[in-house]
């Protein structure tokens, strides 16, 4: 009796491909093994171009196209070119692959070739986060989520920056596997099982636009206080303004409210204790300027999309 045919992996490498991108799948679909011991993954590098740079290095690609032909799940990692130059083989054989029904992840910006060759139109998907408005610009028809480790469509999988790209490939073994065969390919990896897929990637504030009435030194002082009991008069008299006024400025400014901004401001500095430090949660939500250990969880959730406890293990390990 013959042994079962191994399910392909593709990794498809452009020209200016990130290295790192490239790796993350190359490694952990390679160290997968089953209660057999034996490999159900067969791993391919391939492309258009026989030789290519690989940011600080060239590399020989050893299978070309022909390759994604064959694939039952291709992956696309980040590269440096502009996605609109991306060569025309490679986006049609994307979406030959689309249409009979391969799988697809991308790791990082590899995202934007999927968008390029118009597979993510009407579908939710994510990026690295520096890359997301650009992403939205660029192509509106796909519903852009910035806050996430990696987005499951189903058949089309895209992933945020390098870690999270181990993160889906671990998720994508453990579907096709069982959490036993995902947990020892972590464990190879030295990497945790999983981080919810929907925990917040990292809480960034969108800067504030330029004009002739600048937030940045009020914004700067809400840095230095956000550990003080602040409501929004307050805020509106540190910046002369009232509080109509000042909620205009700030939305017109910073796309959100000034209690919002306060909020983040505070959970970005309780992300830091919780990776940092082994703070009780209820000295943390008090340290950071939140009234109740409650409210502080509330807003955890809400923004980063999982549990304190939940994020201090992703970042500390599982007795944290």
């Amino acid at each position: 009796m013959g042994h079962p045919r191994k399910h392909i992996v593709a990794v498809l490498a452009l020209d200016g491909v990130v290295a790192t991108d490239l790796a993350l799948p190359l490694d952990a679909f390679d160290r997968v093994r089953l209660p057999d011991g034996s490999l159900p993954y067969r791993v391919r590098v391939c492309g258009p171009e026989r030789e290519i740079a690989a940011e600080m290095f060239g590399m020989t690609v050893p299978y070309g196209m022909d390759a994604l032909a064959e694939a039952d799940t291709i992956v696309v990692p980040g590269h440096g070119a502009d996605p609109s130059e991306a060569p025309a083989e490679v986006l049609e054989a994307l979406r030959t692959a689309a249409r009979r029904g391969v799988r697809i992840l991308s790791i990082c910006v590899g995202s934007f070739i999927l968008a390029e060759a118009g597979i993510l139109d009407g579908k939710r998907a994510t990026t690295h986060w520096i890359a997301a408005n650009d992403m939205a610009r660029r192509y509106p028809a796909v519903q852009v989520d910035p806050n996430v480790l990696y987005v499951d469509n189903g058949q089309i999988l895209t992933s945020a920056g390098a870690a999270a790209g181990l993160d889906l490939c671990l998720y994508v073994i453990r579907r096709d596997h069982g959490p036993a065969v995902a947990a020892d390919a972590a464990r190879l990896a030295v990497m945790p099982l999983e981080r919810d897929g929907g925990q917040a990637q990292f809480i960034v504030h969108e800067h504030p636009v330029k004009d002739g009435a600048s937030l940045g030194p009020l914004l700067l002082w809400l840095e230095d206080n956000s550990h003080r009991e602040l409501t929004l008069k307050d805020i509106a008299e540190q910046a002369s303004m009232s509080t109509r006024t000042l909620s205009r400025r700030f939305r017109e400014q910073t796309g959100t409210t000034p209690l919002r901004w306060l909020h983040i401001t505070r959970l970005r500095r309780a992300q830091h204790l919780l990776e940092t430090t082994g703070c009780s949660i209820d000295h943390i939500a008090r340290q950071v300027g939140f009234g109740s250990t409650t409210t502080f969880r509330e807003w955890f959730r809400e923004v980063v999309g999982t549990s304190p406890q939940s994020y201090r293990r992703s970042f500390r390990g599982a007795n944290a």
